[in-house]
């Protein structure tokens, strides 16, 4: 079994795309869907490139904290 990462933010920010250079983009900032089942298997929901969501490893990413109108205008976002 996996060591369970869960992210309580809504927001992460990509650190490693190299098995999905095509769906993460380095260094982008991604809404992350909560999934404790993902989490459990050490992966995080997020939505990436193609605007679907999809379970990448945890370690991909870093949760990141953004202010309040930064975190509006993201989850305007089409």
């Amino acid at each position: 079994m996996k060591k369970s990462t869960e992210f309580s933010g809504k927001f992460v920010v990509c650190i490693n795309n190299i098995d999905y250079p095509a769906s993460l983009e380095l260094h982008k900032i991604y809404r992350a869907i909560p999934d404790k089942d993902a989490a459990t298997e050490g992966d995080i929901c997020v939505i990436d490139e193609s605007g679907g969501d999809y379970l990448y490893p945890s370690s991909y990413f870093i949760p990141i904290q953004i202010p309040q109108i930064v975190e509006e205008s993201l989850l305007r976002a089409p």
